[in-house]
């Protein structure tokens, strides 16, 4: 007898129609009706089925019964396909031949489908035992067979097993959660949110049901309202959160071809595109529809945490509710979370709105659930009065200042919506996206981060790492303006993001005129929101031993007062932006130009015969170090060292150059490194013949053995002896640096012979690169060329997208134009590097006619648009080379 044909290709024609629909817009609950989709096909499956009359279904009755995600009809493109084929009593062995028959065809097809085949019995007893179980089975829906079968199973699973165990199956819940929102991050923080596991995802809606169903047995979601957990808006919002993030998740199945719950960067683009967002308010499409997912998923993070709270604290049988205790009035503590006495208490003062925050704050404790929901619903009461209210901005100026908790306070305020109704010119940054990994966080919640970071840096203790920061915020004679200057300091990229820091500052402004603060204090807050990058900017992209650089800087700074506080600042910011955006050589840059600054305001200026003294005495320090070396010829090898090398390079430095000068001899160079203590960077001086060149070979070997280079000096003595000095990453794995350092010479060596091709060695290290790279959309590349900062040097920086072996092709591009790199910056961004160049002509001179810094830019351009993986423009380089 032959297999009955199996709707298969019913099911596909249906589905295909239903994606149509979907990708035109026309197709609201696809995920339903994709559900229904295939409850068709397993019922008609059922139907026709040639095995289900052989099992003597009358004496042992069966079900198929829809688990997980096809249960609660939420069936996304290519979610898994749960299916538990239900067995009164035991399990026939004719159940094999029916798995066959209607799961096969499809896998066939490409369904992924998960099935069990169960009695009731052993559903129940497993239940029992196994909570993921429970959790699976808590969402079934019938979907043929033998009906009662399955209420009874329902029934018996509410009534006996959700009965006995609910308080255990919601503490399981609680833990579960805890350990996925740890794996998998707050996804309302990150800029590749997970939209189904993360804190703020999918998954979160789903453990509240699990839990309402065990601990108030709610049977739809809409009893979340209609048992008074939720408001009618506040369900009518989760909703629509829920409806959006399902939207992108099942747009993102359909992009990646799979099933992912991962909204990479290369997805989000397109997925913004097809979803109709476009540029406007100064912000990318893309910027535009991360903004309103962050803020869908805030709501229903929000709401998720609310719920868990709740449940988790809920009184246990015969316990009896606990008094309230009076914190201030109209404010109690219940449970060791802060309740408004009532309604009518905000109506009589509506101070309390702010006054809970501040007691929160005091008390380091959190707001329940009703609480934020109250302040939610009476924030019309924040009027122009209330905003400047001298006893409103004192409560608030409490909250800024208050130690730092577990949970956020000023987090709270922007999530009930207290923080923008105070300061409305804050509603343009919230769940605001800068479309790059090296902001992490969105603009509001980055500026949160930030204050937080001031504050552990503020109690920073003697012992701690960060003990230099304490001692700086000790000395301030008015810290609470540096914590409301790390609140508004990136408030001006609320609008097109340019100049946002100058925006800043007029909007600072006009918000504490508003709010009565003197024009001294304005200053000040301005001040640090209009130069908040000044610090970062300097040390990392400029020369902070040019004197002119740091003079330039203090005459921003003005006292050491700003000076101060703009240092603390600059690391809480950078800190607050993201990981990569901070280390320890960032932080000891920040920290030289601080020193450099502070010396300036305190001297006023760089006296000249000082610089002369300090020289000297570095001479006689080298000369009195130095036995073998007569008088004369370390005399003769000063004469050769420039003045600036001479002042900026400490003194046991200048003697280890001259004893690698001493033994270069016949060497083509010599390489020697050295850690720097408590940090993951070394230092690598490399002394060798000079010769037009040599900085990109040595860039182009360092890159091809996995070494970043942070910064460069070059110093070439007039004997035409280079020493080239290199800031670079210590090598990952450090238990084989010693390795990793001899390949580097011997790299080198064979690259000044001519033995190595290093463009054709570091394409292929591009091709690997590439094909695992995230494709992050490319920013337009940018060339600074400036001869203005710098007495003697002309300046170019260079924007663009980092890839292995771009350092060697832009230093091998300025030496075909001819031009000496004197100090390199490498300032890379992550999506975009930051290369910041001092040159000088061979002849010795700044770059200053236009026609040749035309030529330059349009060098470096063609070198930036086709040198990424260009085999025919390293063919026509290594030509020029071979002739040249």
């Amino acid at each position: 007898m032959s297999q009955p044909q199996f709707p298969t290709s019913l099911l596909q024609k249906k589905r295909q129609q239903l994606l149509a629909r979907f990708l035109k817009g026309g197709e609201p609950h696809f995920l339903e009706r994709h559900a229904e989709v295939l409850d068709d096909y397993f019922r008609e499956s059922f139907a026709r089925s040639s095995v289900g009359p052989r099992m003597q279904v009358e004496k042992n009755p069966y079900a198929i019964i829809a688990l997980g995600g096809y249960g609660r009809k939420e069936q996304c493109l290519h979610s898994d396909v749960d299916v538990l084929l239900l067995f009164k009593k035991k399990i026939p062995d004719e159940a094999k031949d029916l798995v066959q028959e209607i799961f096969y065809p499809l896998w066939d097809i490409g369904f992924d489908v998960s099935y069990a085949t169960r009695s009731t019995k052993e559903c129940l007893a497993l239940a029992c035992e196994d909570f993921e179980v429970l959790t699976s089975l808590i969402d079934c829906r019938f979907l043929c067979g033998f009906s009662p079968l399955y209420s009874d199973l329902m029934e018996r699973l509410r009534g006996k097993v959700l009965h006995r165990h609910g308080r255990a199956y919601v503490a399981w819940l609680a833990e579960r959660n805890r350990e996925r929102h740890t794996r998998y991050g707050d996804s309302t923080y990150l800029l590749e949110p997970n939209l189904k596991e993360g804190l703020g995802g999918l998954r979160d809606y789903h453990a509240m049901l699990w839990m309402g169903r065990a601990a108030y047995r709610i049977a739809e979601p809409r009893d979340l309202e209609f048992f008074g957990h939720l408001s009618h808006n506040e369900f009518e919002s989760l909703w629509e959160a829920l409806s959006f993030v399902k939207m992108v998740r099942n747009w993102l199945h359909h992009l990646s071809g799979r099933k992912c719950d991962q909204l990479y960067f290369e997805y989000q683009v397109r997925l913004a595109k097809n979803l109709g967002y476009r540029q406007e308010n100064g912000q990318q499409a893309v910027e535009g529809f991360l903004g309103v997912l962050h803020g869908q998923m805030e709501f229903l993070k929000r709401q998720h945490l609310m719920f868990l709270k709740r449940v988790v604290n809920a009184k246990k049988p015969g316990r009896k509710k606990a008094p309230g205790r009076t914190v201030a009035p109209g404010i109690e503590t219940v449970h060791d979370a802060l309740n408004f006495e009532s309604p009518e208490a905000i109506l009589q003062n509506p101070h309390l709105l702010i006054k809970i925050f501040e007691k929160s704050a005091a008390l380091g404790q959190p707001l329940t659930a009703g609480s934020s929901r109250l302040v939610r619903e009476f924030l019309y009461l924040v009027d122009k009065e209330f905003q400047s209210s001298r006893r409103v901005i004192k409560s608030f100026q409490r909250i800024l200042a208050a130690p730092p908790h577990t949970f956020n306070v000023l987090n709270e305020m922007l999530n009930t919506g207290m923080m923008v109704a105070l300061i409305p010119e804050m509603k343009e940054i919230v769940n605001r996206i800068q479309y790059d990994e090296y902001h992490v966080y969105p603009v509001d919640k980055h500026s949160l981060r930030t204050v937080q970071i001031l504050k552990e840096l503020r109690d920073a203790g003697p012992d701690s790492p960060d003990a230099f920061y304490g001692k700086l915020f000790a000395e301030l004679s008015n810290p609470e303006l540096l914590l409301w200057a790390g609140l508004f300091h990136d408030v001006g990229k609320g609008a097109d993001g340019k100049d946002h820091a100058r925006r800043g500052a007029d909007i600072v402004k006009s918000v504490f005129e508003r709010m009565g603060f003197s024009p001294q204090d304005i200053e000040v807050i301005s001040f640090l929101v209009r130069e908040h990058l000044l610090l970062i900017k300097t040390a990392t992209r400029r020369d902070i031993n040019d004197e002119k650089i740091v003079v330039q800087c203090a005459g921003k700074v003005r006292d050491v007062e700003h000076l101060k506080m703009l240092c603390l600042l600059t690391v809480a910011d950078s800190r607050a932006t993201g990981p990569k955006a901070w280390n320890d050589w960032i932080a000891t840059l920040v920290k030289e130009i601080f020193f450099k600054v502070y010396q300036t305001l305190n001297k006023e200026e760089l006296a000249t015969p000082a610089a002369v003294d300090i020289v000297e005495k570095k001479k006689q320090q080298v000369a009195q170090s130095v036995i073998s070396t007569p008088r004369k010829e370390l005399e003769t090898l000063f004469d050769h060292m420039s003045p600036r090398y001479l002042l900026y390079t400490p003194w046991k430095d200048i003697l280890r150059h001259i004893e690698l000068h001493q033994r270069l001899g016949q060497e083509p160079f010599l390489l020697e490194t050295r850690a720097n203590s408590g940090t993951d960077y070394r230092t690598a001086t490399i002394c060798a013949t000079d010769f037009p060149g040599l900085f990109s070979k040595i860039a182009g070997v360092f890159t091809l053995n996995n070494l970043d280079i942070l910064s460069a000096q070059i110093y070439t003595w007039r004997n035409h002896i280079a020493l080239d000095i290199f800031e670079v990453k210590a090598p990952p794995d450090t238990l084989l640096e010693d390795e990793v350092w001899e390949r580097v010479k011997k790299d080198l060596r064979a690259a000044l012979r001519g033995e190595l091709d290093l463009s054709a060695a570091l394409d292929q290290k591009v091709q690997a690169y590439q094909s695992v790279q995230r494709k992050i959309p490319r920013r337009p590349d940018k060339i600074i060329v400036d001869n203005g900062t710098s007495n003697f040097f002309t300046i170019i920086e260079i924007y663009t997208h980092d890839f292995p072996g771009l350092l060697y092709k832009i230093t091998d591009t300025l030496f075909r134009c001819k031009l000496d790199i004197w100090i390199a910056k490498i300032a890379t961004k992550v999506d975009q590097g930051v290369d910041v160049f001092y040159v000088r002509d061979f002849d010795g001179q700044k770059v200053d006619i236009p026609e040749e810094v035309a030529a330059i830019k349009e060098a470096i351009k063609h070198i930036l648009a086709n040198g990424a993986n260009n085999k025919a423009e390293s063919s026509r380089l290594k030509a020029e080379s071979d002739t040249g």
